[in-house]
C-alpha cells in the first residue's frame, strides 16, 4: 500500500504483542454479552420483576452513567503516569469487575429492583473502564489507516473466542456453568472472574503503549468541545454507530425469548446457538478488515450493512425446530455483524488524527467515551422500547409459561423488523464520508511536518514493562 509524500511507513506491532493486548478484550465481551442477553431472562424469569419494570430500569440506569464516560475520558486524555495514559485505568477495572459481576449475579432470596440497580450501575462501571482505555489503547498503538484495521480487527476475533467459551460452558464445565440457567448464575460469575484476573494482566505486563511526544491534552474550553461536536467525520461515526448499536443490540432483550419460545428451542440449545453466530467473528472480523483495506472502512461497513439484512431476513424464515439451519442462518448473520464493533473503532482512530492535526491535542479519551455513551444510550433504547412492547402484546416471559399465538407473532415481528431498518440507515449514514484512506495519508504527513526537527526521527515512544516513557524536551 503506498504512502502520500512524506509520510512515515507504518509501524506495525511484532503479532505476539498484537495478541496479547487482544485478550484484554476477552473480559470485555464476555461482560458485555452477559449483561446483554442473560440479565434480562434472569431478573424478570428467576428472580421475578416485571417486564415493564425491568425495562425501565435497565433504560434508566444507562442514561444515568452515560456522563459518566465522558467525564472519564476527558480524565484520561489529561493526565499523564508513568505507565502511559490509558493501562492505568483498564488495571484499575479489575476489582470493580470482580465485585460488580459477582453481586449481580448472585441476588440474595427476595431480591428486587434494590438489588439490581447499585450492582448493575457497578458492572456498567466495569465496563466503562475496560471498554473505554481498552479501544483508546488499541487507537494508541497504531498510526497507519491499515494498521488499526488489523490490531481492531485481531481484538474482535480473539474477543469472539473468549464469547464462544462462555457460550460453550456448558460443555466445557460439563453442566457446572450454564448461562440462562437462573441456578448457574453464581457460578457464571465464578467463571468470569477468573478469565478477567488472567486476561487483564497478560493485556497489560505484555502490551506496550505508546506516548506521543509533543502533544498536549485534551483542553476544557467550550471551543475544545465544539472541534470534537462540530468535526463531520465524527458526527457521522456517532450517528452511525448508534444506529449500528440499536440495530444489532435489539435483538438481545429478546434473544433467549425468541429463540425458547418461538423457535422451540430448549435453553441449552439456544446458548449454543449463539456459538456460531459470535463465532463468525473469528473469520468474520479479519474479512472485513481485509475488505477495509481495499474498499475503505466506510464501505466495508455499507456493504456489512446489506449482509446483514438479507441473513437477518432470511433467518427469520428458517422454520422453527431446524437446529443445524439455524446455526447456519446464525453464522452469517454474525459474520454480517462482526465488521460493526472492530471498523467503527477503527474509524474512531484516524478522527483521533484529524483532531489532532486541527487542535494539536490528543482527544483519544473523549472521543471512544461518545462511542461508549453512544452504545449505552442504544442499547437502553431498546430495552425500554422492545420490552413494554413485549407485556402489551401479552409475551409471558416466566419459565414453562404459556404465551399466545399473538405474543408470539408480536415476538417475531420484533425481532425482524427492528434491527434491519436500524442497520440500513446506519449504512445510508456513510454516503458522502470524507475520511478516506487518501486523506488520512495526507493527514498524517501533515501530522509528521508539524513535529520540530529534534523529534522528527523518533514521533514516540513506547511504555512497555518496565519502561518509562521518554518526554518531550523541555
Amino acid at each position: 500500500m503506498s504512502h502520500a509524500a512524506g509520510t512515515p511507513p507504518p509501524t506495525r506491532l511484532p503479532l505476539p504483542r498484537v495478541w496479547a493486548f487482544a485478550t484484554g478484550s476477552i473480559p470485555v465481551y464476555m461482560l458485555l454479552l452477559v449483561l446483554g442477553t442473560y440479565i434480562t431472562p434472569f431478573y424478570a424469569g428467576t428472580v421475578g420483576i416485571k417486564l415493564g419494570v425491568l425495562g425501565a430500569t435497565l433504560s434508566s440506569l444507562r442514561l444515568i452513567d452515560v456522563g459518566f464516560d465522558f467525564a472519564l475520558g476527558w480524565v484520561m486524555d489529561r493526565f499523564e503516569t508513568p505507565f502511559g495514559r490509558f493501562k492505568p485505568w483498564f488495571v484499575l477495572s479489575l476489582p470493580v469487575f470482580w465485585l460488580g459481576i459477582y453481586m449481580l449475579l448472585n441476588p440474595p432470596p427476595g431480591a428486587g429492583l434494590e438489588h439490581l440497580v447499585p450492582w448493575l450501575l457497578v458492572c456498567y462501571l466495569a465496563y466503562s473502564l475496560l471498554g473505554l482505555s481498552h479501544a483508546a489503547w488499541a487507537a494508541n498503538l497504531a498510526t497507519d489507516y491499515h494498521e488499526r484495521s488489523r490490531i481492531f480487527g485481531w481484538t474482535q476475533g480473539i474477543a469472539v473466542i473468549g464469547s464462544v467459551g462462555l457460550l460453550a460452558a456448558p460443555i466445557l464445565t460439563h453442566g457446572w456453568v450454564k448461562p440462562g440457567d437462573g441456578d448457574s448464575m453464581p457460578r457464571l460469575a465464578l467463571l468470569l472472574i477468573a478469565v478477567a484476573t488472567v486476561t487483564i494482566p497478560i493485556n497489560a505486563i505484555f502490551t506496550p503503549e505508546r506516548v506521543v511526544r509533543g502533544v498536549k491534552g485534551a483542553g476544557t474550553s467550550f471551543k475544545d468541545l465544539a472541534a470534537i461536536f462540530t468535526t463531520g467525520s465524527m458526527s457521522r461515526l456517532v450517528l452511525a454507530d448508534l444506529l449500528l448499536t440499536l440495530g444489532a443490540n435489539t435483538t438481545a432483550p429478546m434473544y433467549v425469548f425468541f429463540f425458547h419460545t418461538a423457535k422451540g428451542f430448549e435453553i441449552s440449545q439456544v446458548s449454543y446457538l449463539l456459538i456460531p453466530y459470535v463465532g463468525a467473528g473469528i473469520l468474520g472480523a479479519p474479512t472485513w478488515a481485509h475488505i477495509a483495506n481495499r474498499f475503505g472502512k466506510h464501505r466495508a461497513i455499507q456493504i456489512a450493512c446489506v449482509a446483514y439484512a438479507i441473513t437477518q431476513s432470511v433467518l427469520m424464515a428458517i422454520p422453527a425446530g431446524l437446529l443445524a439451519a439455524t446455526a447456519v442462518g446464525m453464522f452469517f448473520v454474525g459474520f454480517s455483524a462482526s465488521a460493526f464493533i472492530p471498523m467503527m473503532r477503527s474509524m474512531v482512530a484516524d478522527v483521533t488524527d484529524e483532531l489532532r492535526l486541527t487542535t494539536g491535542k490528543e482527544r483519544a479519551g473523549v472521543l471512544y467515551s461518545l462511542v461508549i455513551l453512544v452504545q449505552k444510550v442504544g442499547t437502553s433504547v431498546t430495552a425500554i422500547i422492545v420490552l413494554p412492547i413485549l407485556e402489551y402484546v401479552g409475551f409471558n416471559p416466566k419459565p414453562h409459561a404459556y404465551n399466545t399465538p399473538e405474543a408470539i407473532f408480536g415476538l417475531q415481528m420484533c425481532y425482524l423488523f427492528a434491527p434491519v431498518i436500524f442497520v440500513l440507515i446506519g449504512g445510508l449514514v456513510f454516503f458522502g464520508y470524507k475520511l478516506t484512506p487518501e486523506r488520512h495519508s495526507e493527514i498524517a504527513a501533515a501530522l509528521k511536518a508539524q513535529q520540530p526537527a529534534s523529534l522528527a526521527s523518533a514521533e514516540e515512544s513506547f511504555a512497555g514493562p518496565g519502561e518509562a516513557p521518554l518526554r518531550p524536551a523541555e
